[in-house]
C-alpha cells in the first residue's frame, strides 16, 4: 500500500511537472495582441521576478507573465536571466499562476502575511506591481478566474463561457479544450476579436500545409505526402 501511494504521488508530481511546462508554452504561443509589435512584447514562465528595489532580492516567480512595452531582449541585445521591475521601468501587463495544492492560498491572497517575511503573491501583484490583470487557472477543477485591478484593489471579474475578452490588447483569454503537444485536455489561451483561438506557429504550418494540398487537389495534382 505505501508502494502504490508513493507511486501515485510520483505520477502525480511528473503530469503537474508537465502540465506546468506546456500550459505556459501554450500562453506564450498565442499571446499575440495585433497593436503590439512583437519586439516589444516580453513573456516568461517561471522567472524570478524581482519587484522591490528597496529589497533587491524579493522575488517571486509567476507560473506565466507577459509585458508590453519592453524589448523582447534586454538592452534589444541579451535574453533575459531575471526581470527587474526597477531596471525595465515597466511592470507585468498581466499574470498567470497555476493553482497546485501546496501555493493555492497564497495564489488567492488567503494567507496571512508574516511582517518578517517577503509579502505574498497577491500583495506583490496588486498593491506593489498594480498588474492591470490576474488570472488564476486550476487544472483539476478546469476553473478559471479573472481579477482586474480597480483602483487599488483586485475585483473578480464574471466570466462569458469562461472567457474575458481585454480591450486594451485587442485580445481575450479563455478556457479551450483541446489536443496540444498530443495531449488533449482543457488549456488556457488566447483567443481574437472574432472569437477565434490564436493559432500556434505549429498550427500556422499546419494549417498552411493543408491548404497547400487543397489547391494542388483543386489542379487535379496528388500531393506526395511521403
Amino acid at each position: 500500500m505505501i508502494f502504490l501511494a508513493k507511486t501515485r504521488r510520483r505520477k502525480v508530481c511528473q503530469i503537474n511537472f508537465q502540465f506546468h511546462l506546456l500550459q505556459p508554452q501554450l500562453l506564450a504561443d498565442t499571446f499575440r495582441p495585433p497593436n503590439y509589435p512583437s519586439d516589444q512584447i516580453f513573456t516568461a514562465s517561471d522567472m524570478n521576478l524581482y519587484y522591490d528595489g528597496r529589497h533587491p532580492i524579493w522575488y517571486k516567480r509567476p507560473d506565466w507573465f507577459a509585458v508590453l512595452g519592453v524589448p523582447y531582449l534586454y538592452d534589444n541585445r541579451d535574453l533575459r536571466l531575471s526581470y527587474v521591475v526597477w531596471q525595465e521601468a515597466v511592470n507585468p501587463y498581466i499574470v498567470v499562476e497555476l493553482l497546485s495544492p501546496g501555493t493555492e492560498k497564497e495564489d488567492l491572497g488567503q494567507t496571512l502575511r508574516d511582517v518578517e517575511k517577503p509579502p505574498g503573491k497577491w500583495e506583490v501583484y496588486e498593491q506593489i506591481l498594480r498588474v492591470p490583470y490576474y488570472a488564476i487557472f486550476d487544472r483539476y477543477k478546469s476553473e478559471f478566474r479573472m481579477f482586474q485591478l480597480t483602483g487599488d484593489r483586485y475585483t473578480e471579474v464574471t466570466l462569458s463561457n469562461y472567457r474575458f475578452w481585454i480591450p486594451s490588447i485587442e485580445l481575450g483569454l479563455g478556457v479551450w479544450q483541446g489536443s496540444y503537444k498530443n495531449v488533449n485536455m482543457p488549456w488556457l489561451r488566447w483567443y481574437d476579436k472574432d472569437g477565434n483561438w490564436v493559432l500556434t506557429p505549429a498550427e500556422q504550418e499546419r494549417q498552411k500545409t493543408e491548404r497547400l494540398i487543397a489547391q494542388l487537389r483543386a489542379l487535379g495534382v496528388e500531393p506526395d505526402l511521403d
